[in-house]
């Protein structure tokens, strides 16, 4: 029986399908072991309260592969291909992993039982980058120019991460997230202070915004006495470099200027009188 030409062309297309590889290579992961540790001792612990008796991966093999999605933004297709399994499976452990870490993630009134041990604390938003959905006027950011979710972060003066919010549409402004989840009264009312950008001008409460515009206020310009005293510190010479060691000009006034050659600015002169004109010598060549 002849087959029809379409056919033919699907067969081929199949064929060479089946026959491409894709290629793995090693990477790395800028995490610490404990992170993985962590994460597995809770895909273990999960796994025995629901009775799961055989996975493909085993919890150190999908806490790799969560970490490795969250840390590094690797695609479903590309994880599956290089851990061996099916997108759906990928999706289902991460998805899985995800919400064992979002259950264990302080709520913002114990996140500020830490706060209130700091002398002060940093607030600041960021968006995560998220694929393109239908309803994508929400979740689209106009600052960063891409799709995202807004996510407030408070962190102690070192960096550290203190208290992560939940996930709201990118095109949501700072002031108005934190005020939506109560960061700005919940700080107020613990009393600690609050240094934000400028993205936070307005918030109120206890929390600072650097200065915006350009006419600096009368309260945070510099007295006149003290520029002088700057000016005159900046004159004296500077000290001996090592203890017992002496320094003849360290008392001694400044040394003057040495008289220019070239007035620095130029000067008007008086007219002469007909008889200082006519003192005046004249040479002849």
């Amino acid at each position: 029986m002849k087959k029809a030409p379409g056919r033919r062309v699907h067969d081929q297309d199949h064929q060479s399908a089946r026959s491409f590889r894709v290629l793995v290579y090693p990477s790395g992961i800028d995490l610490s072991s404990r992170a993985l540790q962590h994460l597995s001792g809770l895909l273990a612990g999960h796994r025995r309260q629901i009775g799961s008796r055989w996975r493909r991966l085993t919890c150190g093999r999908q806490a790799l592969l969560v970490l490795a999605h969250l840390r590094c933004g690797g695609t479903y297709a590309r994880l599956a291909a290089g851990f061996r399994v099916g997108i759906a499976t990928v999706h289902r452990y991460i998805r899985e992993a995800v919400d064992l870490l979002a259950a264990r993630a302080p709520t913002l009134d114990q996140a500020m039982m830490a706060v209130r041990k700091k002398a002060y604390v940093i607030l600041d938003g960021t968006v995560l980058p998220i694929d393109r959905i239908a309803a994508g006027r929400p979740f689209y950011s106009g600052k960063h120019r891409k799709h995202g979710m807004n996510v407030q972060v408070i962190t102690d003066p070192a960096g550290r991460l203190l208290w992560a919010s939940p996930a709201l549409p990118g095109a949501v402004h700072d002031v108005r997230a934190a005020r939506t989840h109560g960061i700005i009264g919940a700080l107020t009312e613990a009393g600690v202070r609050c240094w934000a950008d400028k993205a936070y001008r307005g918030v109120g409460g206890t929390t600072r915004v650097p200065y915006w515009g350009r006419r600096c206020p009368q309260a945070s310009k510099p007295s006149t006495a003290h520029m002088r005293k700057s000016a005159h510190s900046s004159n004296r010479p500077w000290p001996p470099s090592r203890p017992g060691d002496s320094c003849a000009s360290c008392d001694a006034p400044p040394p003057a200027s040495p008289p220019s050659s070239r007035p620095s600015s130029p000067s008007i002169r008086p007219a002469q009188t007909q008889d200082e004109i006519a003192s005046v010598p004249v040479f002849h060549h």
